[in-house]
């Protein structure tokens, strides 16, 4: 994930920081919502006309323009001096008895319009207070003014284990920085829904990320001139996208939200959770789903050919009349899929490699599992009535308790011991 700052062309004020992603038409219709004006083209600081996003880079300063040539901003009216140099100086404040030392370019430049900005922009201008070692005086908590003052410095909200988000939410209100509002709004909510579900975050930097991937989803659904309804399933563009925007080291999770009839298919779709999720009737026929959590899933009527499903977890699962014809549950490494206690009555699994796979308890009934390889698997107390079991090799497998009634066994490639099953 990328960002630059924004600015009307010929302006130096009042930019805006943007997240950089998908075509150079996204960033333009982001810098048209953001700046307020028909975004068109973008010039780079030295008036190099961007033609293609993959020339923009981390931290650009990037000036937007409605059709007009490039216009230098070191010509805008106010001297050149008042942009740069008279801001360089450095400054110590005395933050409820903690002091800092910054430089004025840091609480100036970046949130021109805050309070702090106004403070500091003209020496003496608000009269501030100094104590007796010449650091300006603010009455304001240390440890939630900390998080601001970094923000300022660098762009990043960094807060230290610890401290309450809601502080330092109050401090940018009360300061007037206008565009951390927004993120730590964001990461109150998820955090109190993280909370809420038992999850102990570790870094905030996590929450962080999750922060992005929201508000990436929120300027999707900006773009579209009728939104959808909250429950309206989600498509195949709008999930790649997201999957985009999501950093690859982040846990991706998706529990409980609405796949259904999506065309899934082909996608890499490892380790994500799906716990929860309506996937009824999607198309995810040849995606891999190594390690991926689709406990209590509806997966009913979906279409899963010839997926990759190594290690996948599907306790307590709904795949009634799913296909999951030529499928892999077979991991070299000894990683074991588990379908325990889930519902794959009428299911289609012919030809399927399921090697160890746990199906204990599970139902299995009028099922077909034709030539299937399920060696060593676990078949304990599972319903197999009248389930197609022909050219399966079943040696090893444990069906103690399962109900074989109907079932068939022509062709199998080992015979059935009768230790193996009991009913």
């Amino acid at each position: 994930m990328r960002r630059v700052t924004l600015f009307v062309n010929g302006s130096p004020r009042n930019g805006k920081v943007v997240a950089v992603y998908g075509t150079l038409s996204d960033l333009l219709s982001v810098a048209s919502n953001k700046l307020g004006i028909k975004a068109t083209s973008v010039y780079n600081g030295k008036g190099g006309l961007i033609d293609d996003i993959a020339l923009i880079r981390d931290d650009d300063v990037l000036f937007v323009c409605e059709g007009e040539p490039f216009i230098d901003p070191q010509t805008d009216a106010r001297p050149h001096e008042e942009l740069t140099g008279s801001h360089t100086d450095w400054l110590t404040l005395n933050v409820g008895g903690r002091y800092f030392t910054t430089t004025r370019s840091t609480l100036v430049n970046k949130e021109p319009d805050s309070m702090l900005a106004h403070m500091f922009k003209d020496k003496d201008a608000w009269g501030n207070k100094q104590d007796h070692r010449g650091a300006f005086l603010i009455d304001r908590s240390p440890e939630y003014f900390e998080p601001i003052l970094n923000y300022l410095r660098h762009g990043q909200l960094i807060v230290n284990d610890g401290i309450n988000l809601l502080g330092v939410l109050e401090e940018a209100r009360f300061f007037g920085i206008d565009s951390l509002i927004e993120h730590l709004e964001i990461a109150i909510k998820v955090t109190c829904l993280l909370l809420y579900m038992n999850v102990h975050v570790l870094f905030f930097q996590a929450i962080y990320n999750v922060v992005l991937s929201v508000l990436a989803l929120k300027q999707l659904s900006q773009q579209n001139s009728q939104p959808a309804e909250d429950h309206s399933p989600i498509s195949r563009k709008e999930f790649v996208r997201f999957l985009l925007a999501t950093p690859t080291k982040s846990e991706l999770r998706c529990q409980g939200l609405n796949f259904s009839g999506a065309d899934l298919s082909r996608l890499d779709l490892r380790y994500i959770n799906f716990k929860m999720a309506n996937l009824s009737r999607c198309n995810l026929a040849h995606a891999n789903l190594c390690c991926a959590n689709l406990e209590r899933a509806d997966l009913s009527g979906s279409v899963l050919d010839c997926a990759n499903l190594q290690g996948v977890k599907m306790l307590c699962s709904n795949a009634e009349g799913a296909s999951l014809k030529g499928c892999n549950f077979e991991d070299p490494s000894g990683l074991k899929a588990n379908l325990e206690g889930a519902n794959l009555k009428g299911v289609d699994m012919e030809g399927s490699q399921m090697t160890g796979i746990n199906l204990r308890v599970a139902t299995l009934k009028n099922a077909k599992l034709k030539n299937c390889n399920l060696r060593g698997a676990t078949l304990a107390g599972t319903d197999l009535e009248n389930c197609d079991l022909s050219g399966c090799d079943l040696q090893e497998a444990n069906l103690r308790g399962s109900n074989v009634k109907g079932a068939i066994f022509e062709e199998m490639l080992t015979p059935l011991h009768m230790s193996q099953s009991v009913r």
